[in-house]
């Protein structure tokens, strides 16, 4: 038998070998695409093990075994079928179980707020699924007819092509249409408050939670790690070694990480540069330009004008 022939019964029989897949250990937490992406990870993830965020809205489904993930303070145990929506500028992780996420299977969805708003043509909100100001969980069981309905329209965007589809463009346009009953769907469901994870179900760190609020009251102060410790009635290094362990990375890298989202959120609201540095707490602009690209790949101001 020919080579190709070969391989044209092999993707007869695994038309999964389609989708779009992300390999476990990829770290990259920003977008190629402009718009959106979709992928599938399997296994445990060896990439966003640390806290991080992004300016667009990421979602998780669960496919298949188990899943954790940390945001902000509080973990969530995932299980197939489960939904986690995480809002842009909120810091989030992986979180390891021990023999729980190995064969793990998942849909990531990242799409733009930009993209979001394209989609509904200013005749609905379409993030207000991933908005948690008022929520009590950004995780979501839903019933498995409304389940089986979302995990087919991200099955159909994870794929790389549509089989006998030769139109061109036909897939782009196709893929406008899934998303936008995807989310449509999702802000109806995300509404009802028996679909979201049960209060109990959902484990927070006190510490992690009394830390972070400190830092968002004082924002715009000089913050000293002392003073943090002494907020959670730890030893300064203790404070440090277990709040490394819990997190993924410094006292440091999350005060400073809290200034930039702070700066990035002032200056999407028009703020001048000087008043949104001072305001994030950076004690010169120097440190704030430096700390900024090194986040954001360009200067507060083409920011700031892109917005």
């Amino acid at each position: 038998m020919k080579k190709d022939e070969r391989q044209h019964k092999e993707k007869a029989r695994h038309p999964e070998a389609k989708i779009r897949r992300m390999d476990a250990a990829e770290d990259r937490q920003y977008m190629l695409n402009e718009k959106y992406e979709v992928y599938e990870k399997q296994g445990a993830p060896m990439g966003a093990t640390n806290l991080h965020y992004h300016n667009f809205y990421e979602l998780l489904y669960i496919v298949d075994g188990e899943y954790s993930s940390m945001i902000e303070n509080r973990i969530y145990h995932l299980k197939k079928g489960d939904f986690l929506l995480t809002d842009c500028n909120v810091m989030h992780k992986y979180h390891y179980v021990l023999g729980k996420n190995e064969y793990s299977r998942r849909i990531i969805l990242w799409i733009t707020d930009q993209m979001l708003q394209s989609l509904s043509d200013g005749e609905a909100d379409l993030s207000t699924c991933f908005k948690r100001a008022n929520a009590d969980s950004c995780a979501y069981h839903f019933p498995i007819y409304y389940e089986e309905q979302l995990r087919g329209y991200l099955m159909k965007l994870a794929m790389s092509e549509m089989m006998d589809m030769e139109l061109p463009g036909a897939k782009a346009v196709l893929d406008r249409g899934y998303l936008s009953l995807l989310f449509v769907y999702l802000n109806a469901l995300c509404a009802r408050k028996e679909n979201l994870f049960a209060e109990k179900d959902i484990p927070e760190d006190p510490m992690v939670a009394i830390v972070s609020e400190y830092i968002e009251a004082h924002i715009s102060e000089q913050i000293l790690v002392e003073t943090l410790a002494e907020q959670v009635h730890m030893s300064k290094y203790h404070f440090l070694r277990k709040f490394k362990e819990l997190t993924g990375v410094t006292v440091h890298t999350f005060i400073n990480t809290k200034r930039l989202i702070k700066a990035s959120e002032r200056l999407r609201e028009g703020k001048s540069i000087t008043q949104v540095y001072q305001e994030a707490g950076f004690c010169d602009y120097s440190s704030f330009l430096r700390n900024f690209k090194n986040t954001f790949g360009v200067a507060p101001g083409k920011y700031k004008d892109f917005y």
